[in-house]
């Protein structure tokens, strides 16, 4: 009767299994190569000052605060004030701080 190499099989088998694994993680390793299904669009490029802004003081002066805060880009294509005639104002609202 021929004496097995146990040995040599049970660190072969570990070897395969090794090998598998690694395989299994580079194919499902969760790399972000830009094509998840859960990524968000960007949001919309705001091209005229909408007319939300124009309903009233305090709302023309939060649109200007936000777009002023948040807009940084350079290339970007600028805001248009076509549809304002005149920024709306209010007698009865206190003045917006300046700082």
């Amino acid at each position: 009767m021929k004496k097995r190499n146990t040995t040599s099989s049970s660190m072969k088998a570990t070897g395969t299994a090794v090998a598998a694994a690694g395989l299994l993680t580079a194919c499902f390793g969760g790399g972000n190569d830009g094509s998840d299904m859960m990524t968000t669009p960007p949001p919309a490029t705001i091209t005229i000052v909408p007319d939300s802004a124009l309903a009233s003081s305090s709302a023309y002066e939060a649109f200007t605060d936000t777009t002023a805060t948040t807009s940084t880009s350079e290339t970007a294509e600028p805001l248009t004030a076509d549809n304002v005639g005149t920024p709306p104002s209010s007698e009865t609202d206190e003045p917006a701080a300046v700082s």
